[in-house]
């Protein structure tokens, strides 16, 4: 694989893309177009060398595609690293820009941001994020102080920062079923089967608000928080996400939760799996009226004696000292409080 540029006499303008280089079975040379980038002058606007940092992720592809699963990294003896932390650069960020262009999410802010009055680019703003978010988990300020590390364009302030946060939260809906679409695309995504759970998010103010309220939090503090019930698939990735006040009960999410899902993910049935924070008659009665499923776990220690007994009982276990598994069908009551 290689960085095409391609100059047009016409336009006077160089556009760029990815291109790989193969033979066909009768030995002829052939090309294919891998990502098409964009012309040059746009991306020297957010990036400071689009060609220089294209051809390395070009190189990058190409020795993922040779090496598959492997990656080898070659160092020489001799060299010698400048310590001076201020000209240190990331290399590593190179692997998530690849995923981030190939579920085309800079197509995405780009488009979103075109309407909008402010000058700053989110599009670079998101990318710093998440790559800061993933090799140095820390604050936004933080994250803005070290966003040169990456070879990626990021002519933004601070303020920028906390400006976009307005417009992320305008377009999150569009934003999380944008990036669905592309995974099943891309990565060929199953949602037939969901793990659901439920955090909080505390914040240091004085009083709570009609939102931010004191609630039962994760972390044991006295803070106001928010809730969030987060949606992952089969693979671990995230499907979607909703912000609750933060006294609401872990149990009260998920119905939400789901009913959006369907709704906007256009999902078949779904076994949903959770633990024992979700496993209340109202989920289980709306499990089933839908025709889903779902795996619950049950607390031991606060069940009947005849449930103790059996679990206890070695009678009836089948594996071996790791793990071992007995199941039995028996009718519940379960208490139902949802009128419909």
């Amino acid at each position: 694989m290689f960085l095409a540029k391609n100059y047009s006499k016409k336009t006077g303008r160089t556009y760029l893309q990815i291109v790989h280089s193969y033979r066909d079975k009768d030995g002829k040379t052939k090309r294919k177009v891998v990502k098409s980038l964009g012309y040059l002058d746009v991306l020297e606007k957010e990036y400071d060398d689009p060609i220089a940092h294209f051809e390395q992720v070009a190189k990058q592809m190409e020795q993922d595609r040779l090496q598959e699963k492997e990656l080898y990294i070659k160092l020489s003896a001799d060299a010698r690293i400048d310590r001076d932390k201020h000209n240190r650069k990331n290399y590593g960020h190179v692997v998530f820009s690849k995923i981030y262009h190939e579920l085309e999410l800079d197509r995405f802010f780009n488009n979103k941001r075109r309407h909008e009055k402010f000058k700053f680019n989110t599009n670079s703003i998101m990318k710093v994020l998440i790559f800061a978010r993933l090799l140095y988990p820390c604050s936004k300020k933080a994250t803005v102080e070290l966003k040169d590390r990456f070879f990626d364009k990021a002519d933004f302030t601070l303020d920028d920062v906390y400006h976009s946060l307005k417009h992320f939260n305008k377009i999150e809906k569009e934003a999380q079923q944008f990036i669905h679409e592309r995974i099943v695309e891309q990565y060929d995504r199953k949602t037939d089967l969901l793990y659901y759970d439920v955090t909080n998010y505390y914040f240091e103010i004085d009083e709570q608000d009609e939102f931010r309220k004191k609630g039962p939090s994760k972390e044991h503090r006295p803070n106001p928080i928010v809730q969030m019930g987060l949606a992952l698939d089969r693979q671990g990735i995230p499907l979607s996400y909703q912000l609750f006040e933060g006294n609401t009960h872990d149990s009260q999410t998920m119905m939400p939760v789901l009913k959006t899902i369907k709704k906007q993910f256009k999902t078949d049935r779904i076994i949903v799996v959770a633990d024992k924070g979700l496993n209340s008659g109202d989920n289980i009665a709306f499990n089933t009226a839908l025709g889903d499923g779902y795996v619950y776990s049950q607390t031991i220690r606060g069940a009947s004696n005849e449930f103790k007994q059996f679990v206890l009982d070695n009678e009836g276990y089948r594996g071996d000292e790791n793990f071992k598994v007995k199941s039995r069908v028996i009718p519940t009551t379960i208490s139902v409080t949802v009128g419909k």
